[in-house]
Parts: C-alpha cells; structure tokens; sequence
C-alpha cells in the first residue's frame, strides 16, 4: 500500500473520534499533503514551545506527522498573513495569541498587511496565560492598593513597564489607568527581559506580566507578586489576591490557541479542533503546558469565537481611551 492511500486509511480510522468535536462530514478529510502549524515567534519561546507541543500531540489522530514552520513579525501578524493568502484546504494552521488577533491589528495608526481577527479564524484555544502585577523585592509598595493610592498622590509619577508599545502588558496598564482613572507612565522595552531587569533594580515601579515570564523570579524573591489579573487562582502562586478585589473590572487573561484562514471548510476546522481536544486530555500534555507556566484550557471553535470577540470589544476600548499607537 502506498504512503497517500497508508494515510487515508489512518485519517479514516480517526474520524469517528474527531466528529464529537463538532460537525464535520464523515465525507470529509484532510488533504494528502504536508500538514502544519505555523509558529509567528522565533524558536525556543515559549509560544514556539507550545505550537511543537501541540503539533506533535496532534500527529497521531491526524496520522501523519505535523510539522511546525516558524514565519516571525509583526507579533505574529506575517504569520496569519501568510496562512490567510494560502489555500483554504486544510493542510495550514496557525498559532495565534491575543495580541495578535485582539490587539495588535486595533493599535493606533497600525500598518499591517491585513486584520487577523478578520481575514483569519478561531480553531481551537489550547491554553490561557496568567497575568500579574509585579514589584521588585525592594519596593515600598507591598499590595495594589498602595500602587493606586501612590498614583493618586503623585499623578504622572508612578512608571511601569512592558515588553513593548501597544502589547498586551502594555495594555493591562493602560486598563489599570481607566478603571482607576489615575495617571501613570508607561516605559515601553525591548522585549521583557530587560523591563525585568529593571524591576529588580528598582528603576521601575511596577509592570503587568505573564506569569511565566516572571514566575522564576519571584520564586528566588527577586520580585515580588501583588495581584493576578485574571478570575482564577494560579496553581503556583495560590495565595495570591486577585486585583480585581482591589480594582473591580480588572479581568485580564492572557490566550493561546490555534487559528486558520477564514474560508477553510468548517468540516476540515472541526477535525483539527477535535485533534487539539483529544491532545488536551492528555496529562503530559497538560503538565508540559503548565511548566511553560501555561493553564491548560481547550475551547472549541465557538466558544474560542466568543472569546476573540470579546476580547475585541474589550481591548478597542481600551486603546481608545489610551490613545495607545502603534509606535
């Protein structure tokens, strides 16, 4: 038996498990050709991470290897550009964030080839991403009352970082300002490593990030965790309050899931959720994701839709308030 027919049988085979995940044709199938996932972030991060996780986790009910091919700009906007002038057959996926599909494309006087959240759709989320508000050890604030209380006395003053203008921490500051309405001085860097940096040396007050990015930090004492952004309680920091106990309204979390061109047949979208769905009920799977310092947390195609539209809504008005600009 050749390799094409080898793989439809294996596709054939896989398709009843897949059918639960939405309502994809038993006369409907992959195509025989190279299946990917495109990644939108240099190799070894933790978003790259996450898509090779997630292809090779995928490989086995689709019967045939996935491979991840790494296209990097724009915060992962080159990537859904790419997918989006590519053929709607199926065969090309891509990791997508909510940056990339709720904010970025809204910013101020951006340029960019086109709309992800327009020109591409939602397959499946894969996991949620914690944010928190973190001070270095050193710093004389010690709750995010005391954050809010030193922006009010000192309107201008108080200075947070984020990896960059226009992302997502950037953002969760410019939210934090709305809600509070308080005067704050964003400090924009290049990349969180070095917004870190000087967090731990003092040199700024305060900065809204992925848990990930900072967990390893805090842990060794060099920072200090104030709040999680988001409704749940972090499986690593538990004890940690929430701020929107201080500051109501404050919901911020953070996702990763995987996206495809807007007119790929809703048949072939659901076989690739129903892959994703089946991978998720893995439990090294999960516990790979949560070392990432993800939450595992898979959404179907819709519930993933709602989610990107609100996250839209929430994040246009943010940045309207802000006027936050792309530069």
């Amino acid at each position: 038996m050749n390799r094409p027919r080898i793989l439809r049988a294996a596709r054939a085979l896989a398709l009843p498990l897949l059918l639960a995940a939405g309502p994809a044709s038993a006369q409907t199938a992959l195509p025989d050709r190279p299946l990917r996932i495109i990644s939108g972030f240099a190799p070894g991060g933790s978003s790259d991470t996450l898509t090779r996780l997630i292809a090779d986790a995928v490989s086995p009910t689709l019967g045939q290897r996935v491979v991840v091919e790494n296209r990097t700009g724009v915060n992962g906007v080159i990537t859904a550009a790419y997918v989006a002038q590519s053929p709607p057959d199926g065969s090309m996926i891509y990791q997508c964030s909510m940056s990339t599909l709720a904010i970025t494309p809204q910013l101020q006087g951006a340029t960019l080839p086109l709309d992800p959240g327009v020109e591409t759709s939602p397959v499946a989320n894969v996991a949620l991403s914690s944010y928190g508000l973190f001070v270095g050890a050193g710093s004389e604030y010690r709750s995010v009352a005391d954050i809010l209380a030193a922006a009010r006395a000192r309107p201008g003053r108080l200075t947070f970082a984020s990896p960059g203008a226009g992302s997502a921490q950037h953002l969760s500051g410019e939210l934090m300002k709305s809600l509070a309405r308080v005067d704050m001085t964003h400090v924009p860097y290049r990349g969180t490593a070095p917004a870190v940096l000087d967090l731990i040396a003092g040199r700024i007050d305060f900065m809204i990030g992925n848990l990930g990015d900072a967990t390893r930090q805090t842990q060794s004492g060099d920072l200090r965790l104030l709040g999680i952004g988001d409704p749940t309680r972090s499986p690593v920091f538990p004890d940690a309050p929430r701020i929107a106990d201080t500051l109501p309204g404050f919901d911020v979390t953070g996702w990763f899931g995987m996206c495809g061109h807007r007119e790929m047949p809703d048949a072939l979208r659901q076989i690739w959720a129903g892959a994703i769905g089946r991978a998720m009920q893995d439990a090294t799977v999960r516990k790979r994701l949560e070392d990432l310092g993800f939450t595992p947390y898979f959404e179907n195609t819709a519930d993933f839709t709602r989610r990107l539209e609100a996250d839209r809504r929430t994040w246009r008005e943010v940045i309207r308030a802000g006027n936050v600009t792309a530069n």
